[in-house]
């Protein structure tokens, strides 16, 4: 291919990017770009093809989990998510083999269960939400001191 049908496709990759800002072709802009320069350099379509995919992947496996990290550092969780770490209220006693259980946050009640089913917590305990397994909360006894 010639080193301006690569430039081409990293042109539309980048506009792509640019129009989404979702880090969604970012990467094969970077393999096109390598795949231009292995072009310019006189490489054949085959090794160029090769370059394209091999950086383009290497790229999304390696970078894609840091930049996302870091593209949204205080993103702040909504909805459920923000429940995890918090503390609850135990309103009625928590035991996985009754099927019982149910704590008070934010003056919502919700269902509520344990990690472990010979774990019991009584009611007026304080826990914490460690998980949110559908419509239930999972949650441990916060202990003091």
């Amino acid at each position: 291919m010639e080193p301006m049908m690569w430039l081409a496709v990293l042109a539309v990759l980048l506009l792509i990017e640019a129009i989404t800002a979702g880090l969604t072709t970012i990467w094969f802009a970077g393999g096109a770009l390598v795949a231009a320069i292995a072009a310019y350099c006189g490489a054949g379509v085959g090794l160029q093809f090769c370059l394209f995919v091999a950086v383009s992947l290497v790229l999304l496996i390696f970078t894609r989990p840091i930049a996302v990290k870091y593209m949204n550092p205080d993103l702040e969780k909504t909805n459920a998510d923000s429940l995890i770490g918090k503390k609850a209220v135990v309103i009625e006693e928590i035991d996985n083999l009754a099927q019982t259980g149910h704590v008070r946050i934010r003056d919502i009640e919700w269902m509520a269960r344990t990690s472990n089913d010979h774990v019991k917590i009584p009611e007026n305990t304080v826990v914490e939400i460690e998980e949110i397994h559908g419509v239930k909360l999972i949650v441990k006894e916060v202990r003091e001191g």
